[in-house]
């Protein structure tokens, strides 16, 4: 079932972006933001003809602001002949309907342009259903005005034996009909989207059994999340300069310099005022970073908005309750910073951390060693590097170091072997009595 947010033009060409700042809003956050909204938009291919910025003194239930500012907005949209309306924004389903009837074009809030980017960016079943399940969770309350058609159809007010009631019930029973539909669909992926995480859950205990620990890759949307994990892991993950390129999360096992496995995972990205049905439909997939041992986050250290991408992004893990994870933060994109500045400001970005960070370059193969030798440190409690006599009768035990753990050296006295090796402390701690 292919779901559409409301009726809206296929393609609107010529759009006017508005930003409405709230009391207490700072004027920079909110220029970032309408210059954030100004790619979202770009990334649906929507001409964009002009922008505004403008501050309301309080909040309007009926179109946000107040009316004169409507009709300055409204005006706008005339003088640019523009035939949609994007707020950074969001806006409730009433206040997007007063503002089409003003403005007589098609209203879209910073949400609905969001959820069209997941719904284009969605590949797998899996980030279908979750960008399925907000959409229709978006659209329930604003299927009232999904149905004006049918009294146009019906010829208004005059349409029909018994006039516009009897055209406006009909509508009314479609409205109906449709919301019973939507909201047995809503179950449904619910259902599916519950089967998936068990299913997660499943391989996730089996790494788990075998003692494998897990990195999440996290980060602002289009901060190198996916490209980091190529390089690291080889995944081949769909990695281009677009936002929420990756929606799916692809997992990569590989061997840290000090021999312990680690599975890396990347994962969908964030954004400021990510609309909250998104975190929840993504919840399965998030997991991810919620169960994960650490953390590594990358941030566009060549983005002026650096530190709040990186704060936007420890907000979302705040609200899956992944807030007290260990973290390592992977300052990429360092070449695009001027080499006169670039310790300076990486110096200033990492003051304001509480957890290790380095500079990396992903794009010309830069500081791969650095962030390995960190995922060590990490995990560092984890293992424990001895030398152990081990009699060669009991071989089996050497195996097990050498499928567990890292054997460095091994040597023979007699019927002994002696091994220095890097084993998972657990182990270790069964096999203490042969330590040298």
């Amino acid at each position: 079932m292919s779901f559409e947010i409301r009726e809206k033009p296929e393609m609107v060409e010529r759009a006017l972006l508005v930003g409405l700042g709230m009391p207490g809003d700072s004027r920079r956050e909110r220029t970032a933001l309408l210059a954030e909204l100004e790619d979202l938009v770009s990334n649906l291919g929507i001409g964009i003809v002009g922008t505004m910025l403008e501050f309301t003194r309080e909040i309007q239930a009926k179109y946000l602001c107040g009316i004169g500012k409507a009709e300055e907005i409204r005006a706008k949209v005339e003088e640019l002949n523009a035939d949609c309306l994007i707020f950074d924004n969001l806006l409730s389903p009433s206040q997007q309907r007063e503002w089409e009837k003003l403005a007589d074009v098609t209203v879209i809030d910073r949400e609905e342009v969001i959820l069209d980017i997941f719904a284009k960016r969605a590949r797998t079943r899996e980030a279908v259903m979750q960008v399925d399940l907000a959409r229709m969770q978006y659209a329930l309350p604003r299927m009232t005005g999904m149905w004006k058609h049918l009294d146009r159809q019906r010829g208004g007010s005059g349409g029909g034996k018994g006039g516009g009631a009897a055209a406006r019930g009909e509508g009314e029973k479609q409205i109906e009909v449709d919301r019973r539909l939507a909201r047995e669909r809503i179950e449904a992926i619910r259902d599916e989207l519950e089967l998936v995480r068990r299913q997660r859950g499943t391989q996730r205990k089996e790494r788990t059994r075998q003692g494998i620990p897990t990195a999440a890759i996290v980060g602002y949307t289009n901060a190198g999340k996916s490209s980091l994990l190529n390089l690291i892991t080889g995944a081949g993950v769909l990695a281009q300069n677009i936002l929420f390129a990756t929606l799916d999360t692809t997992s990569r096992k590989i061997e840290l310099p000090d021999g312990q496995p680690l599975v890396m995972t990347d994962t969908v990205g964030f954004i400021r005022n990510l609309p909250h049905r998104l975190v929840e439909a993504f919840k399965s997939t998030l997991e991810e970073a919620v169960l994960a041992d650490f953390l590594i986050q990358v941030v566009d250290a060549s983005d002026e908005d650096a530190l709040r991408h990186y704060e936007t992004t420890c907000e979302v893990l705040s609200s899956l309750g992944a807030e007290d994870k260990p973290m390592v933060v992977v300052w990429n994109k360092c070449d695009l910073i001027p080499e006169d500045v670039r310790e300076v400001t990486l110096q200033a970005l990492s003051a304001k951390l509480d957890c290790p960070s380095l500079c990396m370059s992903v794009l010309e193969n830069k500081g791969v060693d650095e962030l390995l030798a960190a995922c060590v440190e990490m995990l560092s409690h984890r293992v424990e590097r001895q030398t152990y006599r081990i009699p060669l009768a009991e071989s089996r035990i050497i195996a097990i170091m050498h499928r567990d753990g890292k054997v460095l050296n091994t040597e023979y006295e007699g019927n002994d072997a002696i091994v220095e090796a890097i084993l998972p402390k657990e182990f270790a701690a069964r096999i203490a009595s042969y330590r040298v």
